[in-house]
């Protein structure tokens, strides 16, 4: 099966973060044995390291095309699956951190900050990201009025917006798109093949102590994430950000 969306992206990825208003624990005994039960069910995330900051990993191989990796800082549990074959198989790692917080972590509903999917796409481009952006997003926006000054150079186009999907506010969706051109870069015209990044990133805020089962609610935000990005992320953003680059190409 091809990894979804790879008709518009280099790279594609379900990310999940479990925020925490209070530490987790990162005892020796209890760090050691959630990522054994982690690597129970993924054998292939064999890298395990603690960096300088005191976050934990543990990873597959990035230099495959495909690869998961977990992360255990300080308030947050994160995961992800680069270039997954499907969207039920990159949940499934992120179905059984949720299922082991609660018992491996002690992670009590009581404390639980946030609940995110984030799905990213990297789009490679050797050239002014921020002009692309500009070019292909932002058309005739009042935004871009300074980019009709004469010798003006597009240095900084990062939108970020925020909507809220329920009445109580506790669902949000926001749009960050993630440009890495800078001004050197654009002075001197030496571009690097760095990626665009557009991430789209469902946000559940816990203040309703909501009683269904973590891995079920992150089910629910995945296939709304889906529905987002077939409706509005694909065509509005996507394909005019693609068609930009090729027409640079």
């Amino acid at each position: 099966m091809s990894v979804p969306y790879s008709a518009f992206c280099e790279d594609f990825y379900v990310n999940m973060r479990l925020g925490s208003q209070l530490n987790l624990p990162h005892q020796r005994e209890t760090v050691l044995h959630f990522f054994e039960r982690v690597q129970k069910d993924f054998p292939r995330m064999t890298r395990f390291r603690k960096s300088e900051n005191g976050e934990y990993n543990i990873e597959e191989d990035r230099n495959s095309d495909s690869y998961r990796w977990v992360s255990l800082e300080s308030r947050r549990l994160s995961s992800g699956y680069v270039n997954p074959p499907s969207l039920a198989e990159a949940q499934k790692l992120h179905h059984l951190l949720l299922e082991l917080a609660p018992y491996n972590l002690g992670v009590s509903p009581i404390e639980i900050d946030y609940l995110d999917v984030l799905f990213g796409f990297d789009m490679s481009f050797s050239g002014n990201h921020d002009e692309i952006v500009a070019e292909s997003l932002f058309g005739d926006s009042p935004l871009t009025c300074l980019a009709e000054e004469k010798g003006a150079k597009a240095v900084d186009f990062q939108p970020t917006v925020t909507v809220a999907l329920s009445d109580d506010c506790r669902l949000q969706a926001r749009i960050d798109i993630v440009t890495r051109t800078n001004s050197y870069q654009v002075r001197t015209g030496d571009f690097s093949d760095d990626a665009i990044s557009i991430y789209l990133i469902l946000r559940r805020y816990w203040g309703d102590r909501p009683r269904d089962p973590m891995e079920q609610l992150f089910s629910q935000m995945t296939t709304r994430a889906e529905s987002l990005c077939e409706n509005y992320i694909i065509p509005r953003i996507l394909r005019p950000i693609s068609a930009a680059i090729a027409s640079r190409s």
